[in-house]
């Protein structure tokens, strides 16, 4: 009797109203603190970044087109030699070169631990691609710097460290991201798509390349875009073989740098507050915005796919 009772008061109206209100209270608590400290460091660096330009007086314009890198020296007109557009130019050849790299791999993978070979692509490929994601950067570097680094220098000549370099061990590190989430995407489509285009007559192949494919083509972009923003914010293991030389890119094979490379190498090196430090924050305040532009582009290629399958 006395445990009914007590039930009877645990499971009141009141009781579970002051519950609920607790939990509401609880949750938007959490989601504040997120939201604050996103906040925190958008104003941060943004403001850290902004110095260059309107405590320093350094043009933008000259900041993002110029070619000479040299924080420390400055020209004729008493200005330092401050072009980001090497490390900018840098970091999207080795982004753009490795998803492209990575992306058919990473597809072909997704076909065959979905498609083909379910069975064998979990117990086999799975478990595989798996470790690759749990291998530190400073240990990709290390490995690029004493296995591609030579074969690159064997194979093109010169130093080995480059944009060439540099890709090779993006490729391995963005791939398990990449094929993972195609493999998301694909799992995803509805089963009564592939039932009918077999029920149509068409081919395994067929259904796959016209059908599961195209059905699950924002999911694969999506996965790109991923892969890339984790290529374009790598710092260590890309600073290990790249060859940090601040200049323009001539080819895939000499030295160049990156936003990270330079900002990993430079930051702990300098003077907070002076202009060689507010110049590393302003290529930090590029490299955010480049991340957010990359979330942006995600959301609107959720969103599109999102209207497609309502259509």
């Amino acid at each position: 009797m006395k445990q009914s009772e007590l039930e009877k008061k645990l499971l009141s109206p009141s009781k579970n109203s002051q519950l609920e209100k607790f939990g509401k209270t609880i949750t938007f608590m959490c989601l504040s603190l997120i939201v604050l400290v996103v906040a925190m460091i958008l104003i941060f660096v943004a403001q850290k970044g902004l110095s260059t330009f309107f405590v320093d007086g350094i043009n933008p314009i000259s900041f993002l087109t110029g070619t000479e890198w040299q924080p420390s020296v400055k020209d004729a007109n008493g200005q330092p030699y401050m072009g980001a557009l090497p490390m900018i130019t840098g970091s999207f050849i080795v982004t753009i070169l490795s998803a492209l790299l990575a992306t058919p791999f990473a597809i072909g993978a997704a076909i065959f631990m979905t498609e083909i070979s379910p069975k064998y692509g979990a117990k086999i490929l799975q478990p595989a691609i798996e470790l690759l994601v749990g291998i530190p950067s400073v240990v990709y570097g290390f490995i690029g710097l004493q296995v591609v680094v030579p074969f690159v220098r064997g194979l093109a000549g010169g130093t080995g460290f480059g944009i060439l370099s540099g890709v090779f061990v993006l490729f391995v590190m963005i791939l398990p991201t990449v094929t993972f989430m195609t493999v998301d995407s694909l799992k995803a489509v509805p089963r009564h798509y592939k039932e009918a285009s077999l029920a149509m007559g068409a081919t395994r192949w067929q259904t796959i390349w016209r059908v599961v494919l195209n059905a699950a083509r924002p999911g694969i972009f999506t996965a790109i875009v991923f892969g890339m923003a984790r290529a374009f914010g790598e710092a260590l293991a890309i600073q290990m073989v790249v060859g940090n030389s601040a200049v323009l890119p001539t080819s895939l094979t000499t030295p160049a740098s990156t936003l990270t490379s330079v900002l990993t190498m430079g930051i702990g090196n300098t003077i907070m507050g002076t202009v060689q430090n507010n110049v590393l924050w302003s290529l930090a305040l590029v490299l955010l915005m480049m991340s957010l532009a990359f979330n942006s582009v995600i959301k609107l290629i959720t969103r599109e796919g999102k209207r497609n399958y309502e259509r």
